[in-house]
């Protein structure tokens, strides 16, 4: 089993530099998968409203056998309920999906801008924190007009910001100004799920026989040294196994431009869905 290192985060709390993704898992064989996951050393787990799958998440701790203090729980908060006292009661919802007391880390999930909620929800998840029902707050595929928004209105910056980060959209300046702001970055989908054909990528073939490891576990060594937090899915054991397994080598720095270079932009992301335009509730 995989020591997974962990940072810490803004506001003190401490968290796996790698989490277990659980989009599209589901059911019987999504809990099975998940159990697997934390028998392979997985200690964070991120679900969302949206996955249609808190019940199953919730459901694999409690038969894990390992202490709830353990684990570092994510899950986000949907479109449509980006109204303030929607949102509040939208997490009590969640956490009683989850079979939880409090998450350890709760996100909105996209700023849906033309609503014009996003800082309201904000607002509300400040305020669950002060509640109790949050350790951790933030944000996700947030830009930085929206970050400098809630920031303005609230005076309160998040602790994280999950953003699309993969070699074809690598999201960079986005990632500096976190890091100018203390906010970590955390990574979805960092290896293009099956949509994208990174992993197939020549470029990161030769990379990965130069260092005897995988296209996947180049891609998230890469990350891991620009310091993003990887969140990353895998249904098979032998996957996560190897998803976990990036701690014994490291990329040099001409390795690291290369790999940055084959960054294509705005036409880099999985399925184009740019934050300032994508609106998402369900």
């Amino acid at each position: 089993m995989t020591q997974i290192p962990k940072v810490i985060l803004r506001d003190g709390q401490e968290v796996p530099v790698i989490k277990f993704g659980t989009v599209h898992i589901k059911g019987q064989v999504g809990k099975l998968a998940i159990l697997e996951a934390i028998k392979n050393g997985y200690r964070s787990i991120d679900t969302s409203t949206n996955y249609h799958n808190e019940g199953i998440v919730g459901q694999a701790l409690r038969e894990s056998g390992i202490p709830r203090s353990e684990f570092i729980i994510t899950s986000k908060l949907p479109g449509m309920f980006h109204k303030y006292d929607d949102a509040l009661l939208s997490i009590q919802e969640q956490l009683a999906r989850l079979g939880l007391t409090y998450m350890d880390e709760y996100l909105i999930h996209w700023p849906n801008p033309k609503d014009g909620l996003y800082v309201e929800a904000w607002q509300a998840l400040v305020d669950a924190q002060k509640l109790g029902f949050i350790k951790t707050i933030g944000v996700s595929n947030f830009e930085k007009e929206h970050l400098d928004n809630i920031i303005k209105e609230t005076g309160i910056i998040p602790a994280v910001n999950q953003i699309e980060m993969s070699p074809y959209f690598n999201n960079d300046k986005l990632h500096a100004y976190h890091q100018e702001l203390g906010i970590s970055s955390e990574a979805w989908s960092p290896t293009g799920r099956h949509i994208s054909d990174v992993k197939e990528n020549e470029t990161l073939e030769k990379l990965a026989k130069k260092y005897g490891k995988s296209t996947t576990q180049v891609i998230l060594r890469w990350n891991y040294q620009r310091g993003v937090i990887n969140v990353v899915k895998a249904s098979q054991s032998a996957h996560q196994r190897e998803n976990a397994a990036i701690f014994d080598f490291e990329l040099s720095e001409e390795d690291m431009k290369t790999i940055f270079d084959l960054d294509k932009g705005e036409e880099g992301r999985i399925e184009g869905q740019n934050p300032h335009e994508y609106h998402e509730y369900e």
